[in-house]
């Protein structure tokens, strides 16, 4: 019997990056449609996604599943047959997950808020943001990966945020490698998987694109 699988995704969406590479990792085939969130949310994706109305949504025959962390854990669970995404034991998987939930409340927030910010409250936020890295840093230590020698739930949930770097620079006007050099080394790891590096788009065309969202905004 063949499936229907099916993801509403934005292709700058770290969070959407993460399903991508997911479905990369095992294999699965897909229908990809791009929601042009700068010119509003297709009825689709409020039919598919009433709640949080926001991408991505995966739809395997016809049923939906929102939220990226949640949707990769699904993705490992039904398609099991190949490169285990989270980890055998139960307490690293405790800390995969409570990792993951760190990222997902505090990079994107923050960024935001620095992004949207000026002044002093400006660099309070860019404060903020690159603590947050440093967390993340000192929690890698010195693994290859936040799996030990193996790319996992972590490596995939904070990986496709590499993308957004140069634009978290740029606005903040600081150099990741200078603040978190080990986060720099792991990323170039990680992007030596294909699943990874064919998945991110290039780092000038998410600044361009964040250039055209905070046109929008000021309209």
């Amino acid at each position: 019997m063949g499936e229907e699988v099916v993801l509403l995704d934005a292709w700058a969406s770290m969070f959407g990056m993460r399903v991508r590479i997911a479905l990369a990792e095992k294999g699965v085939s897909y229908d990809y449609k791009e929601e042009y969130l700068i010119k509003g949310k297709s009825p689709f994706l409020l039919q598919m996604n009433p709640i949080h109305k926001k991408v991505p949504v995966l739809i395997h025959n016809g049923r939906p599943i929102c939220e990226s962390a949640i949707i990769v854990e699904y993705i490992d669970e039904v398609w099991n047959h190949k490169n285990p995404i989270m980890p055998s034991d139960p307490y690293d998987r405790a800390q995969a997950r409570f990792w993951v939930d760190f990222i997902d409340k505090k990079i994107y927030e923050t960024w935001r808020k620095m992004w949207l910010s000026e002044g002093e409250e400006h660099e309070t936020w860019k404060k903020e943001l690159i603590s947050i890295f440093k967390q993340l840093e000192e929690t890698l230590g010195d693994k290859a990966f936040y799996g030990g020698d193996t790319f996992g739930f972590l490596d995939l949930g904070l990986i496709p945020f590499y993308s957004w770097f140069y634009t978290f620079e740029t606005y903040g006007n600081f150099k990741m490698e200078a603040e978190c050099p080990k986060l720099i080394a792991w990323a170039k790891r990680c992007m030596q998987r294909d699943t990874v590096s064919k998945t991110l788009p290039d780092e000038k065309k998410v600044y361009d694109h964040v250039l055209a969202m905070r046109k929008a905004l000021e309209k």
